[in-house]
């Protein structure tokens, strides 16, 4: 390997590390499984080539097509939240060749991933113990619901009043309740938008 071949990877693990330190430790991600996920993924492998330079910056990347990647804090969170165990049946409703995949997919027992557009559907497949969803939702549909197994987690971004916040969820008596957490800017899923109500 020549020199100019091995100063981007040495470049990409400093970002990485400043990624840590900076931005996930001082925010509170502390959780040393989540902080080593992160470490061992290549953020700028999942954003266009012109981005690259920018894939650590602490705020969301556009990807095209209106999809975003959240900031480094927001999958951090995320994760923390979603405290994935080994013998998790796991649902990403995301890119499923993206960047939360990617940190997700070796902590869990399987991963699925389903498109936002496709998620709303009545089709159903599941029971799933863990539902991640990436990006924020103003309300969560029924066909989501339905595909979490009775006690399983769900992790979401939640918009309330044009705030955005993380959100977690467990499916009990067949109904989840999303209890908000932690505010912090999330790209927003317009396919989870509620319904418009008329305004006077």
């Amino acid at each position: 390997m020549t020199i100019t071949e091995e100063r981007p990877a040495a470049a990409s693990e400093a970002a990485r590390r400043a990624m840590i330190d900076s931005q996930l430790r001082t925010s509170g991600v502390n959780e040393p499984w989540v902080l080593a996920a992160m470490a061992g993924v290549a953020r700028e492998d999942f954003v266009p080539e012109t981005m690259r330079a920018a894939a650590y910056i602490d705020r969301a990347i556009p990807l095209g097509d209106g999809r975003f990647l959240a900031s480094p804090l927001v999958h951090g969170k995320m994760l923390a939240e979603a405290a994935p165990q080994p013998e998790d049946k796991a649902l990403l409703i995301g890119d499923g060749e993206g960047y939360l995949a990617a940190l997700l997919r070796p902590l869990v027992a399987s991963l699925d991933a389903i498109d936002p557009s496709e998620a709303t559907s009545k089709k159903s497949k599941g029971p799933y113990s863990l539902i991640v969803i990436d990006g924020a939702i103003e309300q969560l549909s029924s066909a989501v619901a339905a595909r979490l197994a009775d006690e399983g987690r769900l992790i979401t971004g939640l918009v309330e009043r044009g705030v955005t916040r993380i959100a977690a969820g467990r499916k009990a008596a067949g109904d989840v309740a999303l209890l908000p957490l932690a505010e912090i800017g999330i790209p927003v899923l317009p396919e989870f938008a509620a319904p418009k109500r008329w305004s006077f």
